[in-house]
Order: C-alpha cells, then structure tokens, then sequence
C-alpha cells in the first residue's frame, strides 16, 4: 500500500467522514477521531488533524481530496529526518535521532500510530520505536548529563542542539546514500544554526529547516519517537543506577523529587543526573 499524509480542519473532517459513510468506521483507536476501513484502503484521522491514507490506488481517495488550505505533511516518499528530545527536561539526558525513510519501509512500520510524540503516551513510544530501530536506517546520539553539564559551560542550548543534529546527519551521510530531502526541526534560524557550527570540521548543509516539522514529515515524526525512547530508556537505566524514579519535565514536581535524591546522594551528584544551569537547581539548593 502506498500511504499520503494531509492536515485537516474539523469541517473537513466532517466532509471526509460524509464521503465515506457507506464503510465499515473504527472508533476505538487512540488519539484518534476515528479510521475508515475498505477492502484495499484505510484512513485514520487524529485529534490532532493529521489524516493518513492508505491505499493500493490512492489517486482513489486523493484526487479530490486536498482542500483548500490543507497542509501537506509529505510530499516524497524518500526523506531523512531529525528531532531532539530532553531539552526541557531537568532530569535526563538530551537524546537526537536522524532517520532516513524510503519508499520500501512504508510497509515495514506502523504509519498510521506515528504521530507528534507530544500526543503520544510513553507506552506507544516504547511499542513502536523498537519497530523503528530495526526497519529504520538511523543515527542516535544519547548527551548524557555529565558530558552536557560540562559542554554547557561554553555552548548555550542551541548549539549544543546543532552540534548533536550535525553529527547526526553526518553519521548518515558516511554509511548511506543521503535523499535529496533532508528535514530538522527548526529551533534556531538557519543562519544562526551554521554559526554555531563554524568551528566544526565538517558541517551537513544540504538541509530544509522546517519548523514543527514533527507534525509535517513523516522521517522527522520517526527520529523524535526514536529519540523519545532512548531518553525513556536512558531515564530507567538512571533509574536502576540510583535506586530512583526521575520524574520528566521541569516543574515543581520535579524540584520535590530533587530535594529527596540530594537528601539520598548529596548535592553534587545533580551533576551526573541533571541539566545543572537549569534554575531547578538553585531553588533545589536554597530550599534544603
């Protein structure tokens, strides 16, 4: 089957839902408004708007059927992709993944699960990512707090960011043959993301900047779920390590579970297990 991605409004959600009110409909799908299923086709509209078509023939069901408006999230079968994950997190490292996505693996992954990793719960993360590691041509860096704590003190998080998505994508390029379209997550004006690599001794240029592109290109939604795992996984290992349960985000939540790991392995060790610079730490410290 081949697979098309189009981002919908509510009304034309309800005129897709009209169009096909003769087949068999699914409602029990998370995150899902709900999926259509024929005999050799199948579309899953998602909360967020995202549709995924399926098809054997999809000129069927796509000819008519891009609206006014309507957002192509890819338009090529043959892309590579990054995201990162973790940069808002105080506990946890800062993990980056780039994937190369061809025409072939459509077939081999759950497309129609894969969505913005924001709407997803960390069970699907951690059921479909595996699928993707496997099937996936990909490059995964894992940033872990000590090492980031101390690159920190002269880059800001943007070039770190940089830094970690430029190796990523070089690592691609020395093991495979690059798509001609290759999409990051935009976090920084492209101009400002070269600068923050000048001193690199080698830079992937041939990249779109694209942003929330997570929710536009199918390669770029498959490096986050990727990456989003390994910072789980990471977490866990953390976890093990320690003897605790590191919360995710960066709220008052996390400044109280913060204060009971200081209480346990002291102050200094928020440098092996946290993004220390964060101002988590200085209300952690002062409210000892």
């Amino acid at each position: 089957m081949d697979t098309h991605v189009i981002k919908m409004s509510l009304d034309e959600i309800k005129k897709l839902k009209q169009r096909y009110h003769r087949c068999d409909f699914r409602y029990d799908i998370p995150h899902t408004h709900f999926q259509i299923k024929g005999s050799d086709f199948t579309i899953t509209v998602y909360n967020s708007g995202k549709v995924v078509y399926q098809a054997e023939d999809l000129s069927l069901h796509i000819r008519d059927m891009k609206p006014k408006g309507t957002e192509i999230i890819e338009n090529t079968k043959h892309m590579s992709g990054s995201d990162e994950v973790g940069t808002g997190d105080y506990f946890g490292p800062i993990t980056v993944c780039a994937v190369i996505l061809e025409p072939e693996d459509y077939e081999k992954i759950p497309v129609s699960k894969i969505m913005d990793t924001k709407m997803m719960k960390d069970e699907i993360i951690v059921e479909i990512a595996p699928i993707l590691i496997e099937n996936l041509k990909h490059s995964l860096l894992v940033l872990q707090n000590s090492k980031y704590n101390e690159v920190q003190q002269t880059n800001n998080i943007n070039a770190i960011k940089a830094k970690l998505h430029n190796q990523a994508f070089l690592h691609l390029e020395n093991k495979y043959e690059m798509p001609k379209l290759n999409v990051i997550d935009q976090f920084t004006p492209e101009r400002n993301y070269y600068q923050y690599l000048k001193n690199e001794p080698k830079v992937f240029r041939d990249l779109t900047f694209v942003t929330k592109a997570e929710n536009k290109y199918l390669a770029v939604a498959c490096g986050a779920i990727i990456a989003r795992y390994a910072f789980l996984k990471t977490l866990d290992q953390m976890g093990e390590k320690y003897d605790f349960i590191f919360p995710k985000g960066a709220g008052p939540h996390v400044d109280e579970k913060a204060r009971e790991f200081v209480a346990i392995h002291g102050p200094e060790m928020l440098l092996n297990v946290s993004k220390y610079h964060f101002k988590n730490t200085q209300r952690i410290l002062d409210n000892l």
